[in-house]
């Protein structure tokens, strides 16, 4: 009988000590891997922040040792969720400053710069107020403000609200009296609105710098914090990945010390403002990664925004005639900054919202691409494209980069800007997934909302909130749940090389996931939006849990 015993302890030792010891088994899940089948499984392990295998959980219990276990239930879990294209540190700033979105009047907004000046008492009159959000499709009136309310209330301090887009901005006299600003200001690439022969106070894109150059900029200290903030509310949201669509180097050095000493978790592929010393300092250096910060893009503009009629397009604006929009950045200074990229391995990002502005991207990327290739370079926001124009991206593999709520935050009034014909050719998202079998979706933040969940029912339903329209938007362009639970996840990794680092529940892939209560791939269509994230982890650490 003893020797029975030992023997059964020795095979159960033996046994035992046979298994791999892990940190973390995740059972009695529904897992979507988001693998090449979408295969789905129960269970998975965690070790040293990634994933060392997946299956059921009676495989990893006979294969692995433990030393957590987390039991969900039957909940859902998916990959973290990944936006493609947004402002990780201009949203965190916003967070301080005044938020208009959704606002109906002028009048809302004076009530909200009277309770943030109030909100600031140790303030003095001659500081700043800044903030962002306004639209004017949303008023009754629709037209661009001026100065004349901000005056009234506000005849001390300097106010300067960016337009919902960031392509407009709306500033009073005392702004312009420190910026210097006369009816005689110019600047290339954008324009000073004038009435009566006087600046109304509406500067749209590179005329916003005249003021906004003068506004004190933000310090170290208030940015990390603004940092801190942002990752909070995206980890809320399921985000565990953000592309941050332009950076200069003070911020892109400030993201990498913070993820060093542990401050920031919130993996970053930051992309590069065009500046020479971005250029110098990492550009010609190549691309550089570590499991929380790529460093591999750099973001371009070609145009403005449809909202504020910024937009460059072949002809003009149905509703502003003569206006064809503007070039942002000249096309030779495109195509240069495009081929020193090209030299030293880094992608190009490039902002395109008009079908002109698109056109003439595409064809800048095809002289230099010269063919099939795996550069990734991507079309910004791919929003309005002529139809003898989608080619391009399947016959030089350019990656139409879009962002959903685009389509539903614009429906309204976008065929009042370019008339019915052109809007065939806008927001195509399924026209574009067919060049190249993919693409990846963001949502711009802070122009839409963070939830990426907000993303993910556009593309898939094609209405607002409310359920408006009621046969959706120009569905033949909406996308199904599996590709948009690609687009963002696997696919937007993918956009920015990561593909082999994240974007999937797969064996040596980083234990990035969401859990949800409700499953995004059968749940009503009229709840998808509200769908709420139970718990997000990073590396297999919880960053976030209701």
């Amino acid at each position: 009988m003893y020797k029975l015993l030992m023997l059964f302890i020795m095979t159960l030792v033996a046994c035992t000590s046979s298994k791999k010891g892990v940190d973390l088994l995740v059972k009695d899940a529904i897992v979507y891997t988001v693998d090449d089948r979408f295969s789905t499984c129960t269970a998975f392990v965690v070790k040293d922040g990634r994933i060392v295998d997946t299956g059921s959980a009676e495989e990893m219990g006979k294969r692995y040792n433990a030393q957590e276990t987390l039991s969900l239930e039957g909940k859902y879990v998916y990959p973290g969720w990944i936006d493609a294209h947004c402002h990780f540190v201009g949203y965190g700033k916003s967070l301080s400053a005044v938020d208009a979105a959704g606002t109906s009047s002028l009048e809302e907004i004076i009530v909200l710069l009277k309770k943030h000046q109030a909100n600031r008492p140790e303030s003095s009159p001659d500081t700043w107020i800044t903030g962002r959000g306004w639209d004017q499709n949303d008023w009754e009136v629709k037209e661009f403000p001026d100065r004349s309310m901000l005056d009234e209330h506000f005849p001390d301090t300097p106010i300067l609200l960016r337009r919902i887009d960031g392509h407009a901005a709306w500033a009073n006299t005392r702004a312009l009296e420190l910026a210097g600003v006369t009816a005689a200001s110019k600047a290339k690439g954008g324009t000073v609105i004038l009435k009566d022969g006087e600046p109304t106070g509406i500067f749209i894109d590179n005329a916003i710098d005249l003021v906004s150059s003068i506004v004190p900029e933000s310090t170290e200290e208030q940015i990390v914090q603004a940092l801190k903030d942002a990752q909070k509310n995206c980890f809320q949201v399921g985000l565990t990945s953000v592309n941050d669509a332009g950076l200069p180097m003070s911020g892109v050095k400030l993201i990498d010390r913070m993820h060093r000493s542990g401050e920031l978790k919130m993996r970053i592929n930051a992309w590069l403002s065009p500046s020479k010393e971005n250029y110098t300092h990492f550009v010609e250096k190549g691309p550089y990664r570590t499991d929380h910060l790529s460093v591999n893009t750099i973001k371009l503009f070609t145009d403005g925004a449809l909202g504020s009629r910024g937009a460059l397009m072949l002809e003009e604006y149905s509703d502003d005639h003569g206006n064809h929009g503007l070039l942002l950045t000249p096309l030779e200074k495109l195509e240069e900054l495009s081929r020193r990229a090209y030299e030293h391995n880094f992608a190009i990002a490039t902002h395109c919202i008009g079908d002109s502005a698109n056109r003439e991207t595409l064809k800048i990327y095809a002289e230099i691409l010269g063919g099939k290739n795996d550069r990734r370079w991507r079309i910004e926001h791919a929003q309005i494209i002529h139809p003898d124009d989608f080619h391009y991206f399947g016959d030089y593999n350019i990656v139409p980069s879009v962002q959903s709520t685009h389509a539903t935050s614009d429906m309204y009034w976008a065929d009042e800007r370019i008339g019915e014909e052109r809007l065939k050719g806008a927001y195509a998202y399924k026209q574009l997934l067919e060049e190249n079998g993919w693409i990846p979706n963001g949502s711009d933040f802070p122009v839409e909302q963070i939830n990426p969940l907000f993303g993910f029912y556009a593309a898939v339903v094609r209405k607002d909130q409310a359920g408006y329209p009621d046969n959706g938007f120009q569905t033949e362009n909406a996308i199904t749940r599996e590709e948009a639970l690609r687009a963002m996840t696997i696919w937007a990794a993918k956009a920015a090389f990561e593909e082999d680092l994240k974007g999937s529940l797969e064996k040596g892939k980083l234990a990035d996931f969401v859990v949800t209560s409700k499953d995004l791939m059968t749940a009503p269509e009229e709840e998808l939006f509200n769908i709420k994230v139970d718990a997000t982890y990073s590396g297999g650490e919880v960053v976030f849990k209701r």
